[in-house]
């Protein structure tokens, strides 16, 4: 039996017992979990050590080796994120509504585990310990199938989380790992009905499309990061430059960085110049529209291919607009339906700016940076969907639950 079946079966009889679970069980798993990544985070550098060294000397770019790199602070942060899970309710058994019909029969809508979640990622370790985290807490097994950039990184994070999981009383086979990181057990993976109950990419679009297209196991979508922020003719510049900069640069190679700059005409000869300085000061490439070059010569000028590209690096498309019609019309064309943002101390545009662009997440005056699940409140994310059904937006506990009917009766039978 190859490793992809082996632990799919493992993991689906894991998921029936881990669907019983009381939530001090898994409370007390979450804490010695965090527990243990904080005492291997040793353990847990010097493996990331030879992916770093390995993706460094392949030549990936500046943007990949920071997704790709842990130190002690991101491990802590991860720690964190596994507590956070544990202080929140479970979601597993809450009753969501209940009603009672004429007949007498009482109907309840409750809350239930998923079941075996499989998901497909790429280079940000970690995502495996927010993932086993989550999973861990709505009471559903987990099958990790990280990249190979990322694979050493990965084999101690689940090394380590498994084993306190298991001295917490967690059954064996609730968090899995698939170290075949050839393309076949990914495929392998897409195509697991009966084993697998849902499938969750989470990476580049290439990734995403190819699970889209090639998965017979139910795919909740999560997006590409095509994330705008439009600077509006009537803002508060300062607060403008200081938002623009953070959600470029404050990590670049993550799903909900800005990739697309948008400026009112109407202050675009004022602003440019000052942002893009304080851009390049961080590293970061601009690419402008014939109107932005009038503004900033020196910089590259953008092709059709820009506004929908998602660069998870320092470069930044600009495009200067004429007013709120445009930027909503130019996401509308280009955006990826993850998160945008507008700049502006007018009410009425940002009203209409929340009204009328459809996105996962809608700002004003704030970075897009804060789409994330830890910042939401949620402890941590499974990913971050763009689709419209079941999921929407950072996907938290109440999202890896589905529900089930529970009907109450004494005697009724339907004449």
């Amino acid at each position: 039996m190859n490793e992809v079946l082996e632990k799919a079966k493992l993991a689906k009889s894991a998921a029936s017992k881990l669907a019983k679970l009381s939530t001090n069980v898994k409370d007390k798993a979450l804490e010695m979990m965090a527990q243990a990544l904080e005492a291997q985070a040793e353990f847990i550098i010097e493996a990331n050590k030879l992916d770093v060294e390995a993706a460094t000397q392949s030549g990936r770019h500046k943007a990949f080796i920071d997704r790709l790199t842990l130190n002690e602070q991101r491990i802590k942060a991860m720690a964190d994120g596994l507590r956070e899970i544990k202080q929140l309710p479970d979601p597993v058994g809450e009753t969501v509504a209940m009603w009672k019909r004429p007949n007498g029969l009482q109907i309840a809508q409750r809350r239930v585990p998923l079941g075996v979640i499989g998901i497909i990622y790429e280079s940000r370790p970690n995502v495996t310990a927010d993932a086993a985290g989550l999973c861990l807490k709505t009471g559903n097994a987990v099958i990790l199938r990280g990249s190979s950039e990322a694979i050493q990184s990965n084999k101690a994070i689940v090394k380590v989380l498994s084993q306190a999981a298991s001295e917490a009383g967690v059954p064996k086979g609730a968090i899995q790992l698939i170290e075949d990181t050839d393309r076949a057990s990914a495929r392998q993976l897409m195509k697991l009905n009966g084993l697998v109950d849902v499938l969750i990419p989470r990476g580049g679009a290439g990734l995403i499309k190819a699970v889209i297209e090639e998965a017979t196991v139910p795919v909740i979508e999560t997006g590409v990061g095509n994330c705008h922020v439009y600077v509006d003719g009537q803002c508060d510049k300062d607060m403008a430059i200081k938002i623009v900069v953070n959600a470029k640069t404050q990590r670049p190679g993550v799903c909900n960085a800005a990739e697309t700059l948008l400026v009112d005409r109407k202050i675009a000869a004022e602003f440019l110049p000052v942002v893009v300085k304080e851009l390049r000061e961080k590293g970061v490439e601009i690419r402008g529209c014939e109107k932005t070059l009038k503004i900033i010569p020196d910089a590259v000028p953008a092709t059709q291919e820009d506004w929908n590209t998602e660069y998870l690096d320092y470069i930044l498309a600009v495009k200067i607009v004429d007013g709120i019609d445009e930027a909503i019309a130019h996401i509308e064309r280009h955006g990826s339906g993850h998160s945008e943002a507008i700049v502006t101390d007018n009410y009425f545009a940002a009203q209409r700016f929340l009204d009328e662009v459809d996105a996962a997440a809608v700002y004003v005056n704030a970075s897009t940076r804060f789409t994330d699940g830890f910042e939401f409140g949620f402890g941590a994310e499974i990913g971050i969907s763009t689709q419209k059904l079941h999921a929407r937006g950072p996907m938290g506990l109440k999202e890896l639950t589905t529900i089930k009917y529970v009907v109450y009766g004494n005697g009724q039978v339907r004449e």
